[in-house]
């Protein structure tokens, strides 16, 4: 594999994984320009809730994608069309389980996150519209699993960017022309998820994904394989439940502090998220590759990506270190007009540039890890992680208070890398044993 190889697969799923978090933050933006941080503090608290909700699921894009990236590799049509298939139905269940239980989900969420009766008022607009997107937000991760684990990522960055694009777009409209408040926001990213998964299922059909001869022949329902996508989304499930127990402890003492400590907060994850999945690329690039050097029993592919990933991951966040540090200032005051919320954020700034540095090797190798469908130690690595936030809160919130939570922050991400570093024989192990077997 060359590094113009490597390039034309992390550069495309890269700009397409941006515009992600970059909806978020935009969204945040539009917002930060109404006349008080309730406004911010609403839209966080309304996200945090869907964050929750399909992260949880997230599952359904990581495992898709690496169990097609090994069935493309050992080129097995059969496999290939399950890998979609499989995932798309647990993704329609839990969707349409979401929407029936919608009451009880908004009010267990406000009994857990402390609140202003404004800021419950305007999550609870955001919710109450959002939720009728989830089966179509779930089907959409199935979607672009599948599509980035059989190498089309072309397709992918450009459905993707359709979504973001237009859930983007649409904001701006119906916040800051229109005046919908909250609610515009809500009904611009339930449009786009809606949409989106139209022209996936268009896309897919095209591509022979769909066929009555594959449900005849009843490989959905082969128990063998249907188990082991259930192992490794089980597993997945679990490091998501931590990393939203982080998220979701992080925002919640944030409100406990104010409302101006919880928009603050928001602020700077919103460039948190922009930071974690500029690293995506790297990060489907090695699950696709990872994937490929299994189906293909080629341990050469696998030691090529590892090599290649770690050089790209350090050059990308010592440009990202540079740049945070260079425009702190007009990063921050991007997504607020309010004096208060500036200063604040500005006070609390120096740990995000650190965040660069102690998180990306650690999700470079869960993009190897998840292509070689090993959960366990991704599960294992979290959950060791979660216990160090923890730890290091427990210490430092006391003296500390707002520094502390973000300390506990870095150590958590910190930890994520150093623990599931601690696996990698396990994963060389696996290579090398498939290539002998070849």
């Amino acid at each position: 594999m060359t590094w113009k190889q490597y390039l034309a697969l992390v550069v495309p799923i890269t700009l397409a994984a941006v515009t992600t978090p970059l909806l978020g933050a935009v969204d945040t933006a539009v917002v930060g320009r109404m006349p008080d941080p309730s406004y911010i503090g609403g839209v966080a608290i309304g996200t945090l809730i869907f964050n929750t909700i399909y992260w949880l699921l997230g599952f359904l894009k990581v495992g898709t994608s690496g169990f097609t990236a090994q069935a493309s590799g050992n080129q097995n049509q059969q496999e290939l069309i399950s890998a979609f298939i499989r995932p798309a139905f647990l993704a329609i269940c839990f969707g349409v389980l979401f929407i029936i239980l919608q009451i009880p989900i908004e009010k267990t969420a406000f009994l857990l996150i402390e609140s202003t009766p404004l800021v419950e008022k305007m999550a609870s607009d955001y919710f109450s519209i959002r939720i009728w997107g989830a089966p179509f937000a779930l089907l959409n991760y199935c979607i672009l699993g599948w599509l980035i684990g059989s190498s089309r990522v072309k397709i992918s960055l450009a459905l993707q960017l359709y979504m973001n694009i237009s859930n983007i777009i649409l904001s701006i409209l119906l916040v800051l022309v229109f005046h919908f408040g909250v609610k515009g926001v809500a009904f611009a990213t339930l449009f786009s998820e809606v949409s989106t998964v139209i022209i996936g299922l268009v896309i897919l059909k095209k591509l022979n994904v769909f066929s009555l001869s594959y449900f005849k022949s009843g490989a959905l329902f082969d128990k063998t394989k249907f188990m082991a996508m259930l192992k490794m989304n089980r597993d997945l499930f679990i490091r998501t439940v931590c990393l939203l127990t982080v998220f979701g402890f992080f925002t919640a003492r944030g409100s406990a502090m104010g409302v101006e400590i919880l928009a603050a907060n928001a602020i700077l994850f919103q460039i948190h998220y922009l930071i974690a999945y500029m690293y995506d690329g790297l990060a489907g690039a090695n699950s696709i590759l990872t994937g490929k050097a299994i189906g293909q029993q080629n341990y050469l592919l696998f030691k090529q990506t590892k090599k290649m990933s770690f050089v790209c991951g350090f050059a990308l966040s010592t440009c990202i270190f540079f740049l945070l540090l260079l425009f702190r200032d007009p990063f921050v005051y991007l997504f607020t007009t309010l004096d208060s919320l500036k200063e604040l954020a500005v006070d609390y700034y120096f740990w995000i540039l650190l965040y660069p540095f102690v998180t990306f090797w650690g999700l470079l190798l869960y993009g190897m890890f998840t292509g070689a469908t090993e959960g366990v130690p991704i599960r294992n690595s979290t959950v060791f992680a979660l216990l160090l936030f923890f730890l290091v809160y427990t210490i430092s919130f006391p003296s500390m208070q707002n520094h502390g939570l973000w300390l506990a922050f870095l150590a958590f991400s910190f930890g994520r890398t150093l623990f599931l570093g601690a696996y990698t024989s396990r994963l060389y192990d696996k290579l090398k044993k498939v290539c002998a077997a070849a």
